[in-house]
């Protein structure tokens, strides 16, 4: 039996696979196209952000199972797979402290423009610590939109380690264990000194922070997205950089060319190369889990982390 790995992953998860008398196989790059020739005679699919698409679900043979390594799932067609009879689960959760970590990072980075310092003082250029404005995060507001784990961990990062007042945005989840959820996300950009974004891109959140919203920020905010880029309309963040409104933004996820695009060309912006979820342990953690849940399928369960709930999947 043989299980594809879309995109590297954790040498223990390829060990669990193994172990359990299946063969792993990794392509040799992620493009859609070496995916659907590889793919005939795999039962399993393990994909990262590369995801799965149609047209290499439809050159699948003897396909069961698609598992995401993490918890985005947008780049998979779930809606295909399901036509095809095939189950798509992902394994949230098990990356949230590192993508917090990164989280609490990048806000410190950001209220102290600790990259552009850097560059500064490595450039020899003198007199950055007179030229721009930093700010503490101590006893400021801080908004969270998207309560999922990763949401929740910020949160209380935020609250226990900083001291800052921390609200919430997100009417998915009802228990909030404590925290105060605002009215709305208007209502809650108005107050945020720091913005930060953890919910699922779907179409109602794509362009969630565009013009309309930015132009809610209460004057000096700050911004961190460790989600997905599409959250972020960036011709009007670059917009709001410029004129102050958004006095710094960190960004994990964007577009392809933003890293050399308008945005780029603020100190003011720091950009990451998805490094949310890229420790060895949540790494490991992951991996194993996305191996494990292969298996399942393979061996006629149904993981409690499906996403496609309508299909009737009997591997």
């Amino acid at each position: 039996m043989k299980c594809l790995i879309v995109q590297p992953i954790h040498a223990d998860g390829f060990a669990a696979l193994r172990e359990a008398g299946v063969e792993a196989v990794l392509c040799p790059d992620a493009g859609m196209a070496t995916v659907a020739r590889m793919i005939p005679g795999a039962a399993a699919v393990i994909t990262r952000n590369a995801g799965l698409s149609r047209d290499a679900i439809r050159a699948a043979d003897a396909l069961k199972v698609v598992v995401v390594h993490g918890t985005g799932h947008d780049h998979v067609d779930i809606g295909f797979a399901t036509e095809r009879g095939v189950l798509v689960c992902n394994t949230p959760g098990l990356n949230a402290r590192s993508v917090a970590e990164l989280t609490l990072g990048l806000a410190l980075a950001a209220a102290r423009l600790i990259p552009a310092a850097d560059r500064s003082e490595r450039s020899g250029v003198h007199g950055f610590r007179e030229a721009e404005l930093f700010v503490e995060l101590h006893g400021k507001t801080a908004l969270i939109v998207g309560w999922g784990a990763t949401g929740a961990l910020v949160g209380r990062m935020l609250r226990d380690g900083l001291g800052m007042r921390v609200v919430v945005c997100s009417p998915r989840i009802a228990d909030l264990d404590g925290f105060e959820r605002v009215a709305s996300l208007r209502d809650g950009l108005a107050q945020a000194d720091l913005i930060s974004l953890h919910t699922s891109l779907r179409p109602e959140t794509r362009g969630l922070v565009g013009t309309e919203a930015l132009a809610e920020v209460k004057r000096g905010a700050i911004l961190i997205n460790t989600a997905r880029g599409a959250l972020v309309d960036e011709t009007a963040l670059a917009e709001a950089i410029a004129d102050g409104r958004i006095r710094a933004a960190a960004l994990d996820d964007y577009s392809v060319n933003a890293a050399i695009g308008p945005l780029a060309a603020s100190p003011r912006v720091i950009f990451t190369p998805h490094l949310g979820a890229a420790t060895n342990d949540a790494l490991q953690r992951v991996a194993v889990a996305a191996a494990r849940t292969a298996l399942a399928v393979l061996a006629g369960e149904r993981p409690a982390t499906a996403l496609n709930l309508q299909m009737d999947a009997r591997p």
